[in-house]
């Protein structure tokens, strides 16, 4: 499933238009991540926790020459699932 199914399935479910779902749909993926930019968390009960952490870094190799490269450190975007979400994939 990809943005537009998702949009398309919302708009049915709803009653909104598509493009107004496109506007809530692109509105809550800034939403998140302007929350993650600053590192705060985002809950959304039953569903889950996006989050982020950092990650330090590592000494790699080239898979084509075998040659030792540096990776440097970042910052991760993460996604916790949520029991409810949990349980209803699992049934």
């Amino acid at each position: 499933m990809n943005k537009n199914d998702i949009i398309n399935a919302i708009a049915e479910a709803t009653d909104l238009s598509k493009a107004k779902t496109a506007e809530v749909v692109d509105a809550f993926i800034n939403v998140v991540t302007k929350a993650l930019k600053k590192k705060e968390e985002v809950k959304l009960i039953g569903f889950g926790t996006f989050s982020v952490s950092k990650r330090k870094a590592t000494k790699g190799h080239n898979p084509r020459t075998g040659e030792e490269i540096k990776i440097p450190a970042s910052v991760q975007p993460k996604f916790k699932a949520g029991k409810t979400l949990k349980d209803a994939v699992n049934k």
